[in-house]
């Protein structure tokens, strides 16, 4: 097809329609999106069945919101989302308006509201890649997704527009977005193709599907955590009065109530497991609880982050395991990150280490009310097995091993009481994507103190406090879940020009 001229064939265009409250709004989205998926996936469809014409080019368009302000307005001085900074067009392209119903609904509802206007619902100039319309594996059967692995290649390119990395930045949450000629500024904080990536990607790491995810997600690098969590979901799935309703696991494989731990290995055996395996316990409204099981490392802890933060959980936190760096912290005892000193390093080319990563007390709260509530210690007593402080993080396990010429000095330096590998790097992607974050770690040894990582250093005290800490995680989440995420979504994660969407 070389210098031949394609012809470009698109659905007819949905001219833009004004909206006063959320759900009519969502529907439109709704209805533009799925049209326009139907109409890529019946054309490829064509293709595959080689009833395309050769010089046929098709396309379809991401829907879009928009927001139009002439002047300024007065804005309740406590929210933290939910208006636009000043006058001018604000706009966003959406993916899956099924999946991102409530929140959709949620953040138009906020700035109807807040600026008394109503919002625009059209179709935007951006494309749908091809692949992105393919969200479900269902979609397509075995013989046409073998057809659609071969199809993958050039001469498909002059048929169907594909992913573009130049639309997948991360430019509005790292604040280097540049406004182009006509000024219209961002309403989100990612684009349509963006969200695409990450909600493939989830899938490809986890090993479940994104609408599984649940609005509160604890993220552990230890596989006791797993074993636990499942316990427990096993068991609140068993209570009708829980409000938990459903066990997902890796798969995509639902446990339902009454189902023994031997149906379970049954029925996962042979599951080949994911990177970062997903578990998630379900509520009927998601917000439930996801554990995501990072493994090693700031890399996986970034990776990770980077896409479940398009879901725009409501808040994320670690349990996970560090090194005590102080004589009188013994293992099993707890710390509660106050500040982080990064030397992860994942994050420096997004979020220069000039920039400070506040604890948030929202989150802060939860989590010690969560220790006193499990641990039955209060005020002072508490003392005793918590403490908090700064939390490091490195990107070398074997830091140990340069104690001499080693981050030790700089560790003192900094009043460090605990060092791991992935803490900051979760708090830091959460500043950064502005998702409310913390930290709980159980200390696990005590390398400058002689106690290695070694088989048999633990204690019966460790033992127990690793039992408590996963249940402390959960806790501390519950008692989110019954504050208005209005209340838990700082003010300290805007930037002086913000998206309105949260």
């Amino acid at each position: 097809m070389t210098n031949q001229v394609r012809n470009i064939l698109t659905p007819q265009t949905m001219p833009f329609e004004s909206f006063d409250n959320g759900e009519a709004a969502w529907q439109q989205l709704l209805r533009i999106y799925e049209r326009n998926c139907n109409f890529i996936r019946a054309h490829f469809l064509d293709y595959t069945a080689q009833k395309l014409p050769q010089n046929q080019a098709i396309r379809a368009f991401y829907p879009l919101i928009r927001i139009r302000l002439t002047h300024h307005h007065d804005i309740d001085s406590r929210l933290s989302y939910g208006f636009v900074e000043s006058p001018g067009i604000h706009e966003t392209t959406v993916t899956r308006p099924d999946l991102f119903k409530h929140y959709l609904i949620e953040q138009m509802d906020l700035l109807i509201k807040n600026h008394q206007v109503k919002i625009e619902i059209g179709e935007s100039k951006t494309p749908i890649p091809l692949h992105f319309c393919f969200y479900d594996n269902a979609m397509i059967d075995e013989e046409r997704n073998a057809v659609f692995t071969d199809a993958v290649g050039a001469n498909m390119l002059n048929h169907f527009d594909v992913p573009n990395l130049s639309q997948m930045d991360d430019a509005i949450v790292n604040g280097t977005y540049k406004l182009a000629s006509d000024r219209v500024m961002p309403l989100a904080p990612f684009t349509a193709p963006r969200i695409d990536y990450s909600l493939h990607r989830l899938q490809h790491y986890t090993g479940t599907q994104p609408e599984h995810f649940q609005h509160y997600i604890l993220f552990t690098n230890y596989q006791f955590y797993v074993e636990e969590f499942s316990h427990y979901a096993r068991e609140q799935i068993n209570d009708p009065n829980s409000g938990y309703n459903e066990l997902v696991l890796p798969g995509n494989i639902r446990v339902e109530a009454g189902l023994t731990a031997e149906d379970i290995k049954k029925t996962t055996a042979g599951v080949k497991q994911p990177q970062m395996p997903a578990y998630h316990l379900k509520r009927p409204d998601g917000s439930g609880i996801t554990l995501v099981n990072i493994g090693v490392g700031p890399s996986n802890a970034k990776t990770i982050t980077d896409h479940i933060s398009v879901l725009r959980p409501t808040a994320w936190i670690m349990v996970g395991h560090c090194a005590g760096l102080r004589s009188s912290q013994r293992l099993g005892d707890y710390v509660l990150a106050h500040a982080y000193m990064r030397e992860d390093h994942v994050l420096d080319d997004d979020l220069p280490l000039f920039v400070p990563i506040p604890a948030l007390a929202e989150i802060q709260v939860a989590l010690e009310q969560a220790v006193e509530e499990i641990s039955g210690l209060k005020d002072y007593e508490l003392k005793r097995i918590m403490r908090t402080g700064t939390v490091a993080s490195i990107d070398n396990r074997n830091w140990e091993l340069r104690y001499q010429e080693g981050p030790v000095q700089r560790l003192s330096q900094s009043r460090a009481i605990a060092l791991d590998m992935e803490s900051a790097t979760i708090a830091a992607n959460g500043f950064r994507f502005r998702v409310p974050y913390g930290t709980l770690l159980c200390v696990s040894d005590k390398p400058l103190h002689g106690e290695l990582k070694l088989p048999g250093m633990a204690t019966e005290f460790y033992r127990v406090q690793v039992a408590q800490h996963l249940q402390i995680g959960i806790r501390s989440l519950e008692i989110l879940r019954r504050t208005p995420k209005e209340h838990i979504h700082s003010r300290k994660l805007r930037s002086f020009i913000e998206a309105a969407f949260k």
